[in-house]
């Protein structure tokens, strides 16, 4: 136990180092510091539930400087009605006089984190209860969700139009997601940074042959839009007059989206996002804007005449970013540490599907 506190501090004290250098010309106009803060305060999420656990007092605490190294006050932690932990936080930005001209104009008053499965013995039940709900397409019936979603919608509703972050890491990526498609949905589009958000497919991205890899895409954009027509041909025409279109209703939001290819978990937003750029120049865009609105099991659910819930990683536009550094094993290309470090090699592009 001491051990692991011990190394605890360590890392964060190296990674509090390794920032000290930027914090004099902090700035959330800058893109590093942004996701570096993003990330950080998802981490300060983890380390609060790890010392609840650890049953640390607030002079033993260590998730105070995750956050205070950044100038934030975290306002309350969210905790699961289920099992009592900590799975998420609302901060709010109070920079110092001095840096107020510094801080840059997409600076946040509040961020609401939530961070992902925690392998130790008070989450990890519940937390992979939720991995599974994930998996079927069923989170957003879980009640960590509506308590998620009500903190968004509460402290969005006291920001007095100013402006509010989302993020979040792997299944806390995905309460980001539904909190912030939900938040769209009602006309407002919260920044949002998702760290390695999980997409649940056939690991088409890990082929390495680049034709056979967008031979299987194409043929199964075509095979899923004369699916998603057949069954929008069943449907009654009222139904269909008077439905809105929630993936055009998305279109306006555009999160963040932080991958690394070697992440089995995420690595498919890759070739999402590239694959619609790709019918684009073919000339057969319209065929992946249809495909990608739906799955194949969705469809074929709706054929069958069963609930289908659009997939939670279905989403028409992000600004995608790539850390192409090679990662030695999966928990690092996982991790979220990767995400604040300075000698990585990023890639960035913005997709939007308007």
């Amino acid at each position: 136990m001491k051990s692991t506190t011990t190394g605890m501090g360590r890392h964060l004290r190296r990674k509090k180092a390794k920032m000290a250098s930027d914090r004099e010309d902090f700035n959330l106009d800058n893109d590093h510091h942004r996701r570096s803060v993003a990330a950080s305060l998802v981490s300060g999420v983890y380390t609060l539930e790890r010392d609840r656990q650890e049953k640390r007092d607030s002079k033993q605490a260590l998730a105070p400087p995750w956050w205070e190294f950044f100038h934030f006050r975290m306002i309350c932690p969210l905790v699961d009605d289920a099992d009592n932990s900590i799975f998420g936080a609302i901060y709010e930005f109070e920079p110092k006089t001095s840096q107020l001209s510094k801080s840059g104009k997409g600076s946040p008053r509040y961020v609401i984190a939530f961070r992902g499965t925690l392998p130790k013995s008070d989450t990890i039940s519940r937390d992979l209860e939720l991995d599974l709900h994930l998996i079927r397409n069923k989170l957003h019936k879980s009640s960590r969700v509506e308590i998620g979603l009500q903190a968004v919608r509460d402290t969005v509703a006291g920001s007095q139009g100013s402006n509010v972050w989302l993020s979040g890491h792997s299944l806390g990526a995905a309460l980001a997601i539904l909190s912030g498609k939900n938040m769209a949905m009602m006309g407002r589009f919260l920044e949002s940074f998702l760290f390695n958000p999980p997409f649940f497919s056939a690991p088409i991205e890990q082929i390495k042959d680049q034709k056979v890899k967008h031979g299987i895409r194409i043929a199964g954009s075509v095979i899923t839009a004369g699916l998603a027509l057949a069954v929008s041909a069943k449907r009654p025409q009222q139904q269909k007059t008077h439905s809105p279109d929630p993936f055009a209703a998305l279109s306006m939001w555009v999160p963040n989206i932080f991958v690394h290819p070697a992440d089995h978990i995420c690595a498919e937003y890759i070739g999402y996002f590239e694959h619609s750029e790709t019918m684009e120049q073919l000339g057969i865009g319209g065929i992946a804007r249809l495909a990608a609105q739906h799955s194949l099991g969705g469809l074929v659910r709706a054929a069958l005449g069963k609930e289908a819930e659009t997939p939670l990683h279905l989403f028409p536009s992000a600004c995608l970013t790539v850390n192409r550094t090679p990662a030695p094993d999966f928990k690092r290309a996982h991790g979220l540490h990767q995400w604040w470090r300075l000698d990585i090699d990023l890639w960035t592009r913005i997709y939007l599907n308007r």
